[in-house]
């Protein structure tokens, strides 16, 4: 079970876990440890997430157990210091060891070098990893991710007359002498918070986004595709829509990023200046490495996160890529079919990793700690 846990510093309940946050429960604010740039910024978030992993979800104690932790590629020296602390003051591990997200990803496909491309909620990371060490002049950030996709597709969806209600603000009864006949009558809602309500609605425009969405197989143009087949979406409330262009117009942020402002409601969107969608961005991290890794790092692209699980994605990123990077270089994407793999790719590689005896001397140990302070992950975890 996903007990709550009482935080009594900031007299908080913290109700952790995707199925708590299915529960109506009156003033609850849904929040996050991940700031904007997605990094981790409300650390006693983090550090009752950590405990709740490892103690309710792993059933191991963390004071007698070495712990490894994935860090975002594109984290700071002052996150990372952060983190060794909290850790090691909050969990009492014996030792502990951070590791960037791209080579566990690289690990979990069982390579050294690679390009990783990690398609997530917050954005897009793309960094080059070389012989188990991430190239860190090569890392490239994009802010198009599944939580953009998901916002420019709720606002096209309401544009279009969607009206897009979570489950906990109505009730379905079955109509009086109508057997198998429902109507829709509204639930008492006081109580419940803007940020519950919103959860709860990208719940829903993300599985819209899931079930129809696909990446177009060439170069996205709308004007070329106002005609293709509406797909039907059936609402939690019964209401049923029909997604159109939109489905192949949504994925394409991820190609052609200045398409967000052409969304209902987004014009002001502050995407940065330049900004190069995905082709773009794996040749930009490949050419600030030496070009004598070049060759092997565009013929190990690996894709994974969440958001790289829309259909056609690999497929298109080659062809992208092989498009954009110099005349004659091979391409080749790699991406784990099973969806499971490609979602939890950095848990995969940091199983991997942790298992190598040859890992067991580079743990950070709490005496270290105590002694040299959390500056010194930079030289243990670099």
């Amino acid at each position: 079970m996903e007990a709550p846990v009482q935080e009594t510093r900031s007299s908080r309940h913290l109700y952790l876990g995707s199925q708590q946050l299915g529960i109506r429960r009156n003033d609850m604010q849904v929040m996050s440890p991940f700031g904007d740039n997605g990094l981790l910024s409300d650390w006693s978030i983090a550090k009752s997430i950590w405990d709740h992993a490892l103690r309710s979800r792993l059933q191991v104690d963390p004071m007698n157990t070495a712990v490894l932790l994935a860090e975002p590629t594109h984290n700071t020296k002052d996150v990372r210091e952060q983190t060794v602390q909290a850790a090691f003051e909050s969990l009492g591990c014996p030792a502990l060891f951070l590791a960037t997200n791209a080579v566990l990803a690289t690990f979990s496909v069982a390579k050294q070098t690679s390009v990783v491309m990690d398609a997530g909620y917050h954005g897009t990371t793309v960094a080059g990893v070389h012989d188990g060490y991430v190239l860190s002049k090569s890392v490239c950030l994009s802010p198009v991710g599944g939580r953009l996709l998901n916002t420019c597709l709720q606002k096209v969806l309401e544009a279009k007359g969607a009206h897009l209600r979570p489950r906990q603000t109505f009730k379905r009864i079955e109509r009086k002498g109508f057997q198998g006949e429902f109507e829709v009558v509204d639930a008492d809602s006081v109580g419940l918070t803007e940020s519950f309500l919103q959860h709860q609605v990208e719940l829903i425009v993300a599985d819209v986004k899931e079930l129809v969405s696909r990446v177009s197989d060439v170069h996205f143009v709308e004007a070329d595709n106002l005609t293709v087949p509406a797909i039907s979406y059936e609402l939690p409330d019964g209401q049923e829509i029909q997604v159109g262009v939109d489905r192949f117009k949504v994925p394409e942020l991820l190609f052609q990023p200045q398409l967000v402002h052409t969304f209902p409601g987004m014009s002001e969107y502050p995407l940065p200046e330049g900004q190069k969608g995905l082709a773009g961005l794996v040749v930009d991290s490949v050419n600030r490495c030496d070009t004598d890794v070049r060759k092997d790092l565009y013929q190990h692209i690996v894709l994974t996160g969440g958001t790289s699980l829309l259909t056609q994605m690999r497929e298109r990123v080659e062809v992208e890529v092989s498009a954009a990077a110099a005349g004659g270089t091979k391409v080749k994407v790699t991406a784990p079919v099973n969806p499971v793999e490609r979602r939890h790719a950095v848990w995969i590689g940091g199983s991997i990793l942790a298992s190598l005896g040859s890992f067991q001397q580079m743990w950070m140990s709490k005496r270290e700690y105590e002694e040299h302070g959390p500056g010194l992950v930079h030289r243990k975890a670099p």
